[in-house]
């Protein structure tokens, strides 16, 4: 067994306890720790190169095991953030842990400016998105596997988003591509304007699978075993314990952080799939995905990078994913392309000529009708006549 496959992906989890370390230290160190963060991601994947290995883990349960770590640490990462915008000391957490660092975490965190608590909110929201919602999809999609599917959902509450473990196995898998997926943006689109829509009909498309699931097993739509219910009374439950923390203003930041972590995932979203098309008739391919072999943002996101792979076979955990190097690739690493699709001038400079790429070298003879007529909506078209 090389220890190194094992232990690369629990670079996860350090980046985690960054977050925590950076937030109960306060003042500037919050700052500093989200540009850390940053720095991991981005200059991490710019000068790491590309992991294309696939090893065989003879020892799987380890790394199942890793996955189930996150809920914890995901709880730490939020608690700490409740306590470090609160006035009081909540389970006299601050005064405890103080005494054991012989830090005091209480006079930094009062004396911290508003500045470096919106740097508080960016980790945070953050942390939701790459140890919550990464680490739910690999998990929500164990559909055989209760104990990962419960532990998936709680991490999923933290975004508001459970109904994505019903929407997103059994819609986007299926849709992907096509213009019946919420998840996909079309060509042309505005990031900010597809988090909106997509969260939308992500959630009227979960309410509709939800239903028909309930109907046909012959049980009442509202009642106790409507998942997408029990889903949003699970993050209710959490704003409650986020009031208990710290009262209205940590309830408030919470909500805060849990919709910027949502949309981390709707913008993640935009770009795995922007621009693409497929006829939901035909199977999905490796090309119906935008992929990236980027080392650190592979071994930190649990191979989310592999996402050809990942939606051209649902069921295959992320460990034995396979890297598809001849794959449509992303500009960079998860990181960078997200700061990149956050820019839309720069994102359309970067991506056009991407998705004109993907239509010449990828797209059958089906698709490429079905690309057409997306240019001519988006206006792809009059850039190619143009040059």
């Amino acid at each position: 067994m090389n220890l190194l496959h094992y232990l690369k992906y629990f670079l996860f989890h350090a980046v985690g306890l960054l977050s925590v370390i950076a937030i109960l230290a306060g003042g500037a160190w919050i700052t500093f720790g989200l540009l850390a963060i940053l720095v991991i991601y981005v200059l991490g994947d710019a000068l790491c190169g590309d992991d294309t290995s696939t090893p065989d883990f003879k020892y799987p349960a380890i790394l199942t095991f890793q996955l189930w770590l996150a809920l914890p640490l995901l709880s730490v990462i939020v608690f700490s953030a409740l306590w470090s915008v609160s006035s009081g000391d909540a389970l006299g957490f601050g005064a405890v842990l103080s005494s054991l660092v012989s830090y005091d975490l209480i006079a930094a965190r009062d004396a911290t400016a508003s500045v470096h608590h919106v740097s508080t909110w960016l980790i945070t929201g953050l942390m939701i998105g790459m140890v919550g919602t990464i680490t739910a999809h690999e998990l929500t999609h164990r559909t055989w596997d209760p104990v990962s599917m419960l532990i998936g959902r709680w991490l999923l509450a933290f975004s508001f988003d459970t109904v994505f473990a019903i929407e997103h196995v059994y819609g986007h898998h299926r849709y992907v591509s096509t213009r019946e997926d919420p998840a996909t943006a079309p060509r042309g689109r505005n990031v900010y304007w597809h988090v909106l829509v997509s969260t939308l009909k992500g959630n009227r498309s979960a309410w509709r699978i939800e239903k028909r699931r309930l109907l046909r097993k012959g049980y009442a739509v509202l009642g106790w075993r409507n998942a997408v219910i029990r889903g949003h009374l699970m993050s209710a439950l959490l704003v409650a314990l986020a009031y208990l923390v710290g009262g209205l203003g940590a309830a408030l930041f919470f909500i805060a952080c849990a919709l910027w972590g949502k949309a981390l995932l709707e913008i993640v979203n935009y770009m795995e799939h922007y621009g693409m098309v497929r006829n939901p008739a035909t199977p999905v391919q490796p090309r119906h995905s935008w992929n990236t072999n980027r080392r650190i943002s592979s071994w930190a996101m649990f191979n989310l990078t592999r996402h050809s792979h990942h939606h051209a076979q649902g069921e295959v955990p992320y460990q034995d994913l396979k890297p598809y190097a001849d794959a449509p690739m992303m500009i960079g690493g998860y990181l960078t392309t997200i700061l990149v699709a956050m820019l839309p001038p720069l994102w359309h400079h970067l991506m056009t000529p991407k998705v004109q790429a993907w239509d010449r070298d990828y797209a059958s003879a089906e698709e490429l009708e079905l690309a057409a007529q997306a240019n001519a909506h988006s206006g792809i078209a009059a850039l190619q006549k143009a040059r």
